[in-house]
C-alpha cells in the first residue's frame, strides 16, 4: 500500500499555489490502494483531493489527505457513429480532452484547457462556451466514503445543473469519483461555435469549415488571452457562479445599466455574468500586495506569489458584499473553501 507522508506542502496540489500543510498524506494509484486507506481507522477524518482546480485552501489540514491518482482511458464501445470512452478520476481534464481530439471524438472541443481533473469534472457539471460536461456525460463510477462499495451513477442519477449535481447536494463528500463514461461522436460532429467568441476567432484564423481541432484551438486561444495559466499565476479559474436573477429584477437593473449584458434562461429567469458585475465593482485588475482580481478577467481571483488562502477568501467577501450592494444581486463561489 501508498506509504502515509507526514506534514506535506500542498502547495503543488492545488492551482491557487496556497502552501498550506497536510498533517497526513498518501497518494493512490488503484481502487485497491483507495479502499485500504479508507479503512483506516486512525484516520476518521478524510479529504479528497483531485486535481486541486476548484478548491481554496485557507488552513492547514488536519485530515488525512487523499490524493486521487488513478489513470488510464479505455474505450468501452463503439459503433460507426459514437464511441463510449471511459477515463480514470486522476486524468487531467484538458490531456483527456487533446486524447480525444486526436482520435478524432467530438463534444468535448469546448471545453478545452479547463484546469482539474475527471474525477472532479462531474461534481460541478464543468461548462464553457454553451457546452456542459453533462451533454457528453453517460455515467460514473464512487466509491462510497462509508461503505467502500464501488457504485455507478447514470446520468439522471447525478442530477446535473449549472455548476451543480448530486455530488455538490445531497451526495456531497459521500462519494469519491473513479472514473467517468462519455458518449463522444466520431463522425458528423456537431459543433458549438456560436458562444462567446469562437466564432470571431475562427474567423481571425481565417477558418471557415471548422474541425472540432479548430473549435479546441480557438477555446485555447480565446481562454489563454482571457485567463492566467495557473503555473504562472496562481488561480482556480472562474472563482464566482454567473448569478441567475428575475426578469424583474433584471428590468429594474436595465433602468441604470443599459449596457448590462445578460443571457435568458427561462420566462422569468436571467443569467448575468459575475464578471461584468465584478468589473463594474471597480475590482477588475485591483491587486492587494500579493493577490488581487486579474487584469483580463474579473471572474478570476489570483495568488501572485506568497498569498495566504485567508487574503483570498477575504477579498472574494468584499466582492461578494459590493456587488451585493451596487446591484442587489449575491454571488456565489464556484470553488470549495476549505
Amino acid at each position: 500500500m501508498s506509504h502515509i507522508k507526514q506534514n506535506i506542502s500542498l502547495k503543488p496540489y492545488n492551482t491557487f499555489g496556497i502552501d498550506v500543510l497536510a498533517k497526513h498524506f498518501v497518494s493512490v494509484s488503484n481502487l485497491e490502494e483507495l479502499n485500504t486507506v479508507l479503512a483506516l481507522k486512525e484516520y476518521p477524518n478524510k479529504l479528497i483531493l483531485g486535481g486541486g482546480s476548484n478548491m481554496l485552501l485557507t488552513k492547514n489540514q488536519k485530515a488525512l489527505v487523499i490524493h486521487i491518482n488513478l489513470k488510464g482511458i479505455s474505450i468501452v464501445s463503439e459503433d460507426d457513429n459514437f464511441v463510449f470512452v471511459k477515463a480514470n478520476a486522476g486524468e487531467n481534464w484538458h490531456k483527456f480532452v487533446l486524447w480525444s481530439l486526436n482520435n478524432n471524438f467530438g463534444g468535448i472541443e469546448n471545453l478545452s484547457l479547463i484546469p482539474g481533473n475527471v474525477g472532479t469534472a462531474p461534481i460541478q457539471n464543468i461548462g464553457a462556451y454553451g457546452v456542459e460536461l453533462k451533454d457528453t456525460f453517460v455515467s460514473c463510477e464512487g466509491v462510497s466514503m462509508e461503505t467502500y462499495q464501488l457504485k455507478s451513477f447514470s446520468k439522471a442519477a447525478c442530477n446535473f445543473g449549472y455548476r451543480s449535481s448530486i455530488f455538490k447536494q445531497q451526495a456531497k463528500g459521500k462519494y469519491i469519483i473513479t472514473s467517468v463514461t462519455f458518449k463522444l461522436s466520431k463522425r458528423a460532429h456537431k459543433l458549438n461555435i456560436n458562444y462567446g467568441s469562437i466564432a470571431s476567432q475562427l474567423e481571425t484564423m481565417q477558418i471557415t469549415s471548422p474541425t472540432i481541432q479548430d473549435v479546441s484551438n480557438s477555446v485555447i486561444h480565446i481562454r489563454e488571452s482571457k485567463l492566467p495559466n495557473p503555473k504562472e499565476i496562481g488561480n482556480s479559474g472562474s472563482f464566482f457562479k454567473n448569478p441567475i436573477i428575475s426578469k424583474t429584477h433584471y428590468n429594474t437593473l436595465i433602468e441604470n445599466f443599459p449596457d448590462i449584458p445578460s443571457y435568458t434562461i427561462s420566462n422569468d429567469e436571467i443569467k448575468i455574468p459575475a464578471g461584468w458585475l465584478i468589473e463594474k465593482s471597480g475590482f477588475k485588475g485591483k491587486r492587494f500586495g500579493d493577490y488581487g482580481v486579474h487584469k483580463n478577467q474579473a471572474l478570476v481571483l489570483v495568488n501572485y506569489g506568497n498569498a495566504k488562502g485567508s487574503d483570498i477568501l477575504n477579498l472574494s467577501k468584499l466582492i461578494q458584499k459590493t456587488v451585493k450592494r451596487l446591484f442587489d444581486i449575491s454571488i456565489e463561489a464556484e470553488v470549495n473553501i476549505l
